[in-house]
Parts: C-alpha cells; structure tokens; sequence
C-alpha cells in the first residue's frame, strides 16, 4: 500500500488561531496533504475566517472548516501546527485549543510543530523527555519544559514531527506524512 493509499480520505487537522499563522507554514503542508490525497481541515476558536501573514505582512484570509468546540480527535489521523510569532502565542491562551493537542498525544496520533509552535507543546504539557527542534528563539522554553532541543531540519521522536523555520518545509512534510501514514496504517491493521 503506498502513502497515498493510506491517507486517502482521512482527515488532517491544522490548528490555526484567528490571526498570527506564518501562510507559507499553513500552505505547504496543507497541499502536502491534498498531493497524498488526505482531506485538510482548518480548526480555530470559532466559524469565519482566519488572517496569514508572510512574516509580518497581511497575506491571504482562509475559512475555518472546524470551531475547535466541535472538533474531535477521533476524526483525524494527525495534527498540524503551523507557526509564525502569534499564531502559538494566541493558541496556547485558548483552554479548548491546549486540550485538543494534548488529546492528540494521548491517543498516540502523529502531531506536527513548526517554527515557534512548539510553544504550543509547551502549553499541552507534552515536551517532557521528548527530542525536538523549533525557531532557535524557543529553545531555552523548550529545555526548561523538560525537551532536548537539537537544531536540525527536522525531528521525529515518535508521533511528534518537529521543524524549525520555512526553509525546512520540504523535508517537515514528508516527515509529516511518513507519520500520519503509518499511524493510518496501523489503524487500518487494528481494525483488520
């Protein structure tokens, strides 16, 4: 079965808060998604649209697919968190957006960070004794949070994927769709 077998039709979240999100962190592994043929949903704080930024630019607006109220982590096969400054900033200050990523965790389902959204695993509680990288400005929280930050392009310490800036998009999608194949593949092999 190839990777595109096994991410067809299943769904992906991405959390986004309403502003913040660095767009190209957002697009590229949203269309990294859609080339694998799995189903990319956006999930904020609430219905309407969400603003991307090209660093600290206005870019383009996207439509929220999912309040995060109504999201379920039985629907998705992975969790994407896109970075940018705010979009983890404003993220980590929304209690239903913290407990959806850490569910995401302790349903052993692949969760993907890059640039300064690892602030977000921070929130969750879930970088204790876990090996990571980010935008090197997070890595001091990252230690003190209990991870072993290295600086590399990319991370995968079980589910968890981690990158640490725009530059390292090719190789953080592919990590992220090795992951979320392989979760759905042992899925399907549960279900079997």
């Amino acid at each position: 079965m190839t990777v595109t077998d096994s991410l067809s039709g299943r769904r992906v979240a991405f959390l986004v808060a309403p502003e913040g999100t660095e767009q190209v962190e957002l697009t590229q592994p949203w269309k990294a998604v859609q080339d694998v043929e799995g189903l990319p949903e956006l999930v904020s704080f609430g219905p309407g649209d969400i603003q991307a930024f090209n660093h600290l630019d206005k870019a383009d607006v996207f439509a929220v697919d999912k309040p995060v109220s109504e999201a379920s982590v039985d629907d998705y096969v992975g969790l994407v968190l896109p970075g940018g400054v705010a979009n983890p900033d404003l993220l980590r200050t929304d209690r239903r957006s913290v407990e959806f990523v850490a569910e995401f965790f302790r349903a052993g389902k692949p969760v993907a960070a890059i640039c300064h959204a690892p602030w977000m695993l921070i929130e969750a509680d879930v970088v204790r004794g876990k090996r990571l990288t980010s935008y090197p400005s997070l890595q001091t929280d990252l230690r003190n949070a209990g991870a072993e930050w290295v600086d590399s392009e990319v991370v995968v310490d079980g589910t968890l994927v981690t990158s640490r800036n725009p530059d390292d998009l090719p190789a953080f999608c592919r990590a992220m769709i090795e992951a979320m194949s392989q979760r759905a593949e042992e899925a399907r092999a549960a279900r079997a």
